[in-house]
C-alpha cells in the first residue's frame, strides 16, 4: 500500500491514480457544483445551495478535527482537482447498528464509471483497519442506489434483509427513508487481503 503522509496534522492517502487529501478553500466552489447536480444527488432528499454545501464542508472539517479522520477530498492528479469526497464518518444517529463508523463517497459526474470510488474506498478501508484498528465498517444507501451498492459489494461488504432500517432523519413515508445496511468486519477484510 502507498505511504501515509501527514500534513498539518491531517493524513493524506494515495494510490497509483488517486490522492485523498485535506480540504482547501479552493474546493468549495467545485463541491457546491457537485452538490447542486440533480443526478449526483438523485438518492438524497434534495440538491444543496452554495450556502448549504459550504455548511456541509464545515461539518466535515469539524468531524476531522474531532476524530482525526473524515471525508477526504478525492483528487485525480493532473486531471480533476476536485473529483468528490470519500471517507469515514462516525454515524451521527441512533440505529440498531450504532455506534458505528461509516464509509461513504460522493463523486462529481466527470469521475463516474472509472473505478475511482472503489479504488479510493479500498485505500480508506486499508487505513481504517490497519491504522485506526476499527473492528467493523458499515455503509448504507437506499435500495434504488445500485451504483453505490455495486461499490459496496466490490469492497467485500455484505447486506442482510434483517439489517435494513428506516433512516431516523427522514420523515415517515419519505420514499428515501428505507435504507440497506452493508457491513465489513476487520477479520473478513484481513482474510480477503491474504487471499
Amino acid at each position: 500500500m502507498p505511504d501515509v503522509v501527514t500534513v498539518a496534522g491531517l493524513v493524506t492517502l494515495s494510490t497509483p491514480r488517486l490522492l485523498l487529501r485535506p480540504w482547501r478553500v479552493s474546493d468549495l466552489a467545485a463541491c457546491a457544483a457537485m452538490n447542486a447536480d440533480s443526478e449526483v444527488m438523485r438518492h438524497f432528499p434534495s440538491t444543496l445551495t452554495r450556502a448549504a454545501s459550504d455548511q456541509l464542508v464545515e461539518r466535515i472539517q469539524a468531524h476531522i478535527n474531532q476524530y482525526g479522520f473524515g471525508l477526504w477530498v478525492l483528487e485525480i492528479p493532473g486531471e480533476i482537482p476536485f473529483a468528490g469526497y470519500v471517507g469515514l464518518l462516525q454515524v451521527a444517529f441512533d440505529a440498531h447498528f450504532t455506534p458505528a463508523v461509516e464509509i461513504g463517497w460522493r463523486l462529481a459526474r466527470p469521475a463516474w464509471d472509472r473505478g475511482f470510488a472503489t479504488e479510493a474506498a479500498q485505500r480508506i478501508l486499508h487505513y481504517a483497519f490497519t491504522e485506526l484498528h476499527l473492528k467493523q465498517v458499515v455503509s448504507f444507501t437506499v435500495p434504488a442506489n445500485n451504483r453505490s451498492q455495486a461499490v459496496m459489494r466490490r469492497l467485500g461488504m455484505h447486506t442482510r434483509a434483517r439489517d435494513n432500517f428506516e433512516h431516523p432523519r427522514l420523515p415517515a413515508g419519505d420514499p428515501l427513508r428505507v435504507h440497506l445496511l452493508y457491513r465489513l468486519q476487520r477479520a473478513e477484510w484481513l482474510a480477503g487481503q491474504v487471499a
